[in-house]
């Protein structure tokens, strides 16, 4: 799996998940375990949705780069 989830996007996924998490909590309604989703996408910095659409948030690297 190639990251295609750059910084911005996971910091997003992590607060959305957090949020649906917390309001699933709040409300006592099992929908806040789709907050697992973008916790997830953010922690493996790959999401799946992106892969057919040739979508990608990660910075690209000059082809001289090292770093």
């Amino acid at each position: 799996m190639k990251q295609n989830v750059g910084s911005t996007d996971r910091a997003v996924r992590m607060v959305a998940g957090i949020a649906i998490i917390a309001a699933g909590a709040y409300f006592g309604s099992w929908w806040g375990a789709i907050g697992a989703i973008p916790l997830l996408t953010a922690a493996l910095g790959w999401c799946p949705a992106y892969v057919p659409l040739g979508i990608s948030t990660c910075a690209r690297r000059s082809e001289g780069s090292t770093t």
